[in-house]
């Protein structure tokens, strides 16, 4: 006798089809529509070759930006109590799911020239974050540093604080134990989360064009050479749209053991 689970098989079996087919149809038509002749050409041109530069530049200059900050504010999340630490944590992920182009705005308000932080700073030391090479590696930690954090927390509850208890009672310092013990037994969720990091700082887009702009050479990295592509050269930006796809794939699949257990 067929039961009503089973009879409702066909029926998620076919919706999974359709969400398949949305999700990978696009990514195929990518694939279908790149001038692979053109390539060697294209990633030869001095304009392309400037923004994978600063694309990796700043990506990477994020991620060590990102990792010296959010750790320790992951082992605060994780270690410490403290009044309001809800709301706190909040504020500090919020980015993940915050519209990049706000974020944008909120880092010229906070960082411009007249911004609560940037008019005074500006005023004694006459350095300047928007539009500059440092304003795109500060708004893509701004977006992609969460991801480290809540990753690193994850892996900080879950870890067997005994092996940190016993190193105490050794003598150990609370540097060294953070540095021999704590780090080595959250290794694989630190190493999650600086991929995750740096693949998000990678792709940033709405808030590095809003608090940095998009001018070569100084702060148009990859995607923003692909948005600027589209209007003049559609090929070209169908391959660097290529390229960040390929970084993508390559993290996920770094990734599948961690995302599968997690």
């Amino acid at each position: 006798m067929t039961t009503r689970a089973e009879r409702r098989t066909p029926v998620m079996t076919w919706l999974a089809v359709v969400a398949t087919g949305l999700l990978v149809l696009p990514l195929v038509a990518l694939l279908l529509r790149t001038p692979w002749t053109r390539m060697p050409d294209l990633l030869a041109e001095p304009n392309v070759l400037a923004a994978l530069w600063l694309s990796l530049v700043c990506s990477l200059g994020a991620l060590a930006l990102s990792t010296m900050l959010g750790v320790p504010l992951a082992w605060v999340f994780a270690r410490r109590e403290f009044p309001a630490k809800t709301l706190v944590r909040a504020l500090c992920v919020l980015p993940m799911v915050l519209p990049p182009v706000v974020g944008g705005v909120a880092l010229l308000l906070a960082f411009g020239r007249r911004g609560v932080l940037g008019q005074p700073v500006d005023q004694i030391t006459g350095l300047t974050l928007p539009f500059s090479t440092a304003g795109v590696i500060l708004a893509e930690t701004f977006v992609a540093m969460p991801f480290l954090v809540v990753t690193v927390e994850a892996g900080l509850r879950a870890m067997d604080r005994r092996y940190e208890d016993a190193a105490a009672t050794l003598g150990a310092r609370r540097w060294l134990t953070f540095r021999r013990v704590t780090v080595p037994l959250i290794a694989p969720s630190l190493g999650a989360g600086m991929a995750l990091c740096w693949a998000r700082a990678l792709g940033e887009f709405g808030a590095t064009i809003t608090f940095a702009g998009n001018l070569p050479g100084r702060t148009q990295t990859m995607p923003l050479a692909v948005y600027l592509l589209l209007e003049t050269d559609s090929e070209a930006a169908i391959l660097l749209s290529l390229l960040l796809l390929a970084v993508s794939v390559v993290v996920l699949v770094a990734l599948r053991g961690r995302l599968l257990t997690s």
